[in-house]
């Protein structure tokens, strides 16, 4: 229990204070983050579509490879096809806010002349389906570098919200009741004084 004095009451008043501008500025930080939020989600979802689209793309030119040619040729320009993909991963900031940023640095999507085999070693059915998920691997790759900033900002807003909530519905609450319990004391105390003085006025006379 804070001891109910002139100075304690003006603690909790600059408390209160303190608190109510940390409310405002945290309030002012969630609505920029939700602003970077929303211009990330757009083309998030739009990434997500192309990928969900090109995927049963691939897989139709896949099945139709698997058809036409052995399952022995198709698992045999698959893995000649395997390549590793240079990637940087670094940190990135948002509005001070800490994220992973992936960098390609170079393209997966290969035009026929790069890749290791020669036209007779394949069949265009087998080329398409190769191209498709070379382009797929290329969009997850950027797609992934969305995912680290959308994954980033919605923890951080959720984390904004729930400081932003105690400080509304716990900690602002407490302290003004703590300040009108304080001012209401004070003040009867001061009434207490004042008819006190009064009374021995009345009675030195």
């Amino acid at each position: 229990m804070i001891q109910p004095t002139r100075t304690n009451l003006l603690l909790l008043k600059d408390r209160l204070h303190a608190v109510l501008n940390c409310t405002t500025i945290l309030k002012g930080r969630r609505q920029a983050l939700i602003k970077e939020f929303l211009k990330i989600t757009k083309p998030l979802m739009q990434s997500r579509e192309e990928v969900s689209q090109a995927y049963a793309r691939a897989i139709d030119a896949l099945q139709v490879s698997k058809a036409r040619e052995r399952p022995v040729a198709v698992d045999a320009l698959s893995a000649i096809s395997r390549r590793k993909i240079a990637v940087e991963v670094a940190e990135g900031n948002l509005l001070g806010l800490r994220f992973r940023d992936l960098t390609m640095h170079e393209t997966v999507a290969r035009t026929f002349d790069e890749r290791p085999y020669d036209m007779y070693g394949s069949s265009p059915w087998l080329d398409e389906a190769i191209h498709e998920f070379e382009g797929i691997v290329e969009e997850m790759l950027s797609l992934a570098n969305f995912e680290g900033k959308f994954r980033r900002l919605a923890e951080e807003l959720v984390r904004l919200t729930r400081r932003i909530r105690i400080l509304e519905e716990r900690v602002t609450p407490e302290l003004r009741l703590d300040i009108h319990a304080m001012s209401q004391y004070l003040a009867e105390r001061e009434r207490e004084t004042y008819f006190r003085l009064k009374r021995f006025k009345s009675y030195a006379e």
